[in-house]
């Protein structure tokens, strides 16, 4: 009988393990990934539930599938309801989506950036609002991509939200240094200082949208929008000023409909500013002229929208 030394029989041993730990390996990734693609099945089909329960089975298989952990929160996050909040079972979920967030953010899963943003509104006012913490988030976002504008938005909607004005100006004007050319950073602008009351940076930065949009008629109407709504609603307003406005807004207003004839909503608005002219006007005569054209203004919007409403039904698709 041939004999083998301990050497041999230890070195035999230690590579049939290898080979077996390696096989084990190889298929608890493969049933990982049977999980994940079953979870992702229950997912579509708004089944959270069943898919939070598959995709903790996946990620304790493979906790390497980084791939599974934004949609392991999702899920819970789903499941869980704002109207239910102090509930331990319901608040659970919430914390178990965090921690499935929390994964995805801190791994390179493809989902990172989404994760980030989900973590934001998980902390946000209908959740745990808690700022203190989804502002570190959404400043590591903004060093992930300095020129998103999107995220300085976020963080302008946080330091608002706490009462911090002069850090969410600060925020919405990195924007504006970080994409000057996009038209939604001057209305994030617009909308905030809006908000604060300050209507002359409001259109300031209406205007300054339209620079980017000279062409659009919805950014030349928008301007008047917001005419319109401060002579309307603000009765501090000294006549002058009224005046003023108004005619700013009727500018405006007739840009939009260079641009776009048949824009119903820019006749309604210039027909509302014709009628707050009116109301100023102290010569009954011109006064009369002024309502008789805003009623003709509003007339045509009234027909135009029937007319486009017409054509989108007719060029609807048959429910049969």
């Amino acid at each position: 009988m041939r004999k083998f030394s301990s050497r041999a029989v230890m070195t035999a041993l230690v590579a049939v393990c290898s080979v077996t730990v390696v096989g084990c390996g190889q298929i608890r990734s493969l049933q990982a990934r049977q999980a994940f693609k079953d979870a992702n099945g229950l997912y579509q089909g708004s089944d959270y539930r069943g898919a939070a329960a598959k995709y903790e089975e996946a990620v304790e298989l493979d906790p390497s599938l980084v791939e599974a952990y934004f949609y392991l929160g999702n899920s819970y996050d789903n499941l869980y309801r704002p109207t239910r909040a102090g509930e331990p079972e319901n608040d659970a979920l919430l914390d178990k989506a965090i921690a499935g967030y929390s994964r995805a953010a801190d791994s390179n899963s493809p989902q990172r950036k989404l994760a980030l943003q989900y973590l934001v509104a998980a902390y946000g006012p209908d959740r745990l609002n808690d700022p203190a913490r989804a502002e570190p988030i959404v400043k590591s976002m903004i060093q992930l991509d300095p020129a998103d504008p999107t995220n300085y938005f976020a963080l302008a909607q946080i330091y608002e939200n706490a009462g911090l004005y002069d850090e969410a100006e600060a925020a919405l004007l990195q924007a504006r240094e970080a994409k000057p050319d996009d038209p939604a950073v001057y209305m994030q602008l617009a909308g905030y200082y809006n908000r604060q009351g300050q209507f002359p940076k409001t259109i300031e930065a209406l205007e300054q949208r339209v620079v980017q949009e000279p062409d659009n008629p919805e950014a030349h109407h928008t301007v008047a929008t917001f005419y319109w709504d401060e002579v309307y609603r603000n009765f501090r307003l000294a006549d002058a000023d009224k005046r003023r406005y108004i005619e700013s807004g009727i500018a405006s207003v007739d840009k939009a409909l260079a641009l776009k004839s048949d824009y119903f909503e820019a006749l309604t608005y210039k027909n509302l500013l014709l009628r707050l002219q009116a109301n100023l006007e102290r010569d009954p005569a011109r006064q009369q002229a002024l309502i008789r054209q805003a009623d003709q203004l509003r007339d045509q919007a009234e027909e135009l929208q029937k007319q486009q409403q017409a054509g989108a039904a007719a060029a609807a698709p048959s429910g049969n």
